[in-house]
């Protein structure tokens, strides 16, 4: 009886180093911490940090930020997002549109992104909070671009209509996903009422530039991407 031949297993392939673009630094010294002292000392808060951004160091070092009003705590629990979630957040902070004008000033922006968790809480929805900040920032900031990504406000296009008096330079609203999806991703969301905002908002402000944000990689196909931009 022959010998049966003796199999060696193959070697471990040698890993494939990501590209430079891939890669994800940690938080580090720099910019990134003095824009996290400022931003202590002042008790505001970002998205990149409540929502625990992957690119919070890349941005913060280069000494940008999105503002995002209203508390930290959300009254929706979007499953894409980590910002926490409570149905009864905070009281609206009356002197958070002071402190975070003098930020954007102390830190010489020439652009100025303010979001906001959803306050479904509010009978407003937030919006008069976007008013008293742009105005804030304006008054410290009259050649800065204000831009703001609003929530839905439940709808109601009075809310809105406030952000709008405000005169932003853009204002988005993000569709986030195809309507398929969205039902199991947006929590509280309805995919048309998100398009409705976009229109109203184009249609009550037609020199506001207006935007939104699709993710990718959610389970929706080509043609849904296509349907939806």
């Amino acid at each position: 009886m022959g010998h049966l031949p003796v199999l060696e297993p193959d070697p471990p392939a040698s890993p494939t180093a990501r590209p430079d673009w891939l890669r994800v630094r940690a938080r580090g010294g720099g910019r990134a911490a003095e824009l996290a002292a400022l931003l202590a000392e002042r008790r505001l808060h970002t998205v990149c940090s409540s929502a625990a951004c992957p690119n919070v160091a890349e941005c913060w070092s280069a000494g940008t930020a999105t503002f995002m009003i209203l508390g930290n705590r959300c009254t929706r629990a979007c499953r894409f997002c980590d910002v926490q979630t409570s149905a009864m957040p905070a009281a609206v902070d009356l002197d958070e549109p002071a402190r975070l004008a003098e930020a954007a000033a102390l830190l010489g922006l020439s652009l100025v992104v303010i979001t906001s968790v959803t306050r479904d809480d509010l009978p407003d929805g937030g919006a008069q909070q976007f008013m008293r900040c742009l105005e804030a920032v304006r008054a410290r900031l009259p050649d800065a671009t204000l831009e703001v990504l609003v929530p839905d406000f439940g709808g109601d296009e009075a809310s809105l209509q406030l952000v709008l008096d405000a005169a932003p330079d853009v204002l988005a609203h993000n569709l986030e996903t195809c309507e398929r999806l969205t039902p199991l991703i947006r929590s509280g969301a309805r995919y048309r009422r998100s398009l409705a905002v976009l229109a109203a908002a184009k249609r009550r402000a037609p020199a506001v530039r207006t935007k939104t944000g699709l993710m990718l990689g959610l389970g929706e196909r080509d043609d849904e991407v296509q349907a939806t931009m």
